[in-house]
């Protein structure tokens, strides 16, 4: 049990999953959802969901921000790197595959495709190769979307402009609440978002959907003390929003970033690979920055592309309807080393953390 585990406090994991064991009703199966890639590793690197009554899943929902991007949009980056544009992204997305190809099979070919650390490495880089034409492929939630903001509303040179692919949390969660076949119980929601949205975006799901939501940090002991919350809130019978995580979150979240976020980006519908399109849930630039938007500056057209490959179901994964393991291509015709699908690319990837608990 806790003693074995890499807790911090073992005794105190060792109560609190005591206390998760005494308000779960036997039988009676309480489906919990998270929303972050860095809650799964948390989870299945400490081994919590050894931790939890038999009845008491944990499932992994689409908090992976390289995992939904559907393979359209990495198609149209290709595009553009075969006719000369240089792309820069972050590491993890270079893998994430397009329909035919990924932006790493792209850079074997020829095309310049780089990886950056920050946006503003991909803005030095337009500043000293002012004779080449470049595009930042903006990935990521409400977390990395402030950063592009930044960069956008500085206005920078113009040989760069933004492939914008930010997406936000809450109405995929929503899409997950209303799914009846997840018959869900409770949500956790993700620490590193709401720090920027804070609290209130995810009122809605006690009040209108009856399940109660923790945010929750990135410990160990965090997580398990979420899904107490949780529990405690379902044997009560009263559905709240609660935060766990009071040392980064608060109701109002980071305003001046929100601020940002608002001021540079719309909202409007948007695909997400494994969920299809999802209402008000992808950012895209205002009109006013439209000189900075890859989308019109190319003339960009978004053809259905394909997100999964013969056989992969991370489409299933993505939104906890099955685990890794379930998946035929799982740790056979899909690793780390060659990944197939989305989820087995980036770190935060529900795949690639399953992939790597059974290498240790």
């Amino acid at each position: 049990m806790a003693e074995k585990l890499k807790f911090r406090d073992p005794e105190l994991a060792k109560s609190i999953a005591q206390k998760i064991h005494a308000l779960t009703p036997k039988g009676k199966p309480v489906k919990i959802c998270h929303v972050c890639g860095t809650h799964e590793w948390t989870i299945t690197h400490y081994g919590l969901r050894s931790l939890l009554p038999d009845n008491v899943e944990v499932i992994a929902g689409p908090g992976c921000p390289v995992c939904i991007v559907p393979a359209s949009e990495v198609d149209a980056a290709i595009e553009l790197a075969s006719k000369g544009t240089v792309i820069a992204c972050f590491g993890d997305l270079l893998r994430v595959p397009g329909s035919r190809m990924s932006l790493l099979d792209a850079k074997a070919k020829g095309a310049d495709v780089r990886i950056v650390y920050s946006v503003s490495d991909v803005v030095q880089m337009a500043q000293d190769e002012a004779n080449k034409e470049f595009v930042f492929f903006a990935v990521g939630f409400e977390t990395t979307a402030p950063s592009t903001a930044v960069e956008v509303s500085l206005k920078p040179r113009g040989n760069l402009s933004f492939l914008v692919s930010h997406r936000v949390v809450p109405p995929a969660m929503e899409l997950l609440a209303r799914m009846e076949d997840l018959q869900l119980k409770g949500f956790i929601a993700p620490g590193h978002v709401s720090t920027i949205i804070g609290l209130k975006p995810y009122e809605v799901f006690p009040t209108k959907y009856g399940l109660p939501t923790v945010v929750a940090g990135f410990e160990p002991l965090d997580v398990l003390f979420a899904v107490y919350m949780v529990l405690k809130q379902l044997s009560e019978n009263k559905p709240a929003l609660e935060n766990e995580y009071v040392r980064a979150v608060n109701w109002e979240g980071n305003v001046k970033a929100q601020r940002l976020i608002s001021d540079v980006f719309t909202v409007q519908d948007g695909k997400w690979r494994g969920l299809g399109t999802i209402p008000a849930s992808k950012l895209a630039l205002k009109p006013e920055y439209a000189a900075f938007d890859a989308e019109k500056k190319y003339r960009l057209r978004f053809a259905e592309g394909i997100d999964s490959q013969p056989g992969c179901r991370c489409h299933l994964v993505v939104i906890g309807k099955i685990k890794p393991s379930e998946c035929p291509l799982f740790m056979h015709a899909c690793t780390p080393q060659n990944p197939v699908g989305a989820c087995m690319v980036s770190m935060e990837g529900t795949c690639r953390v399953w992939a790597k608990a059974t290498q240790v």
